[in-house]
């Protein structure tokens, strides 16, 4: 009798003993997969950042649709502008304008690529959309215009991500404690850039 009730205290130790370490590594591994996870989509919400940039510079605006967004990375480009500066072209003598029309400067318009001049041909440009580690869930994206207080119009965009998209498979309890304290440092349950609410200079909620 008293081998077995050795045995059976040997083996509630064992098994608190376990329970103790996962108490301790299921945490560990929890920070570890977020990071993981947030690093993939802090790249992507940045790239979308760049794409938007790029498309007002071209547009004069944002959109809120990645189907357009998407359409003019692939198919849109720049303008390049190069000027050839000729003998007897002088800064101190003439404005630009003026050299241009006195062809003292040579000015010629090619085009680049988008997609080429942001991040190359083979950058997966279709993929943009999705949320890293997600089954194609979509980042959610927006577009429109708010009045700052002294009355001025801005055109601002916000595209964003859920913890509880993102996070989604990993330790519910641990996710809900997770979103609870970013919730206090960055006002939002996700990952996010720009602000439809608010003129910002488009800062990712990380970066604050």
């Amino acid at each position: 009798m008293k081998t077995v009730i050795q045995i059976i205290l040997f083996l509630a130790i064992l098994v608190l003993g376990y329970f103790v370490w996962e108490s301790i590594q299921a945490p560990i591994r929890f920070n570890k997969e977020v990071d993981i996870r947030e690093e993939a989509t802090i790249d992507k919400l940045i790239d979308i950042r760049t794409m938007q940039v790029a498309f007002k510079d071209v547009k004069g605006k944002y959109t809120g649709s990645f189907d357009t967004l998407i359409n003019f990375i692939k198919y849109d480009s720049f303008p390049i502008v190069r000027k050839d500066y000729q003998e007897g072209w002088d800064p101190d003598e003439y404005t630009e304008a003026e050299g241009i029309r006195r062809g003292l400067i040579k000015v010629s318009v090619t085009k680049k690529s988008v997609l080429d001049s942001l991040f190359g041909k083979d950058y997966p440009i279709d993929r943009i959309r999705y949320i890293p580690f997600t089954d194609q869930k979509q980042f959610k994206l927006g577009a429109g215009q708010v009045e700052t207080g002294s009355k001025v119009t801005v055109k601002v965009f916000e595209v964003s991500a859920l913890y509880d998209t993102l996070l989604a498979g990993l330790d519910e309890q641990l996710i809900t404690n997770y979103i609870y304290e970013r919730e206090k440092i960055t006002k939002f349950a996700g990952l996010r850039v720009g602000s439809l609410e608010e003129a910002t200079n488009n800062a990712g909620n990380w970066e604050k």
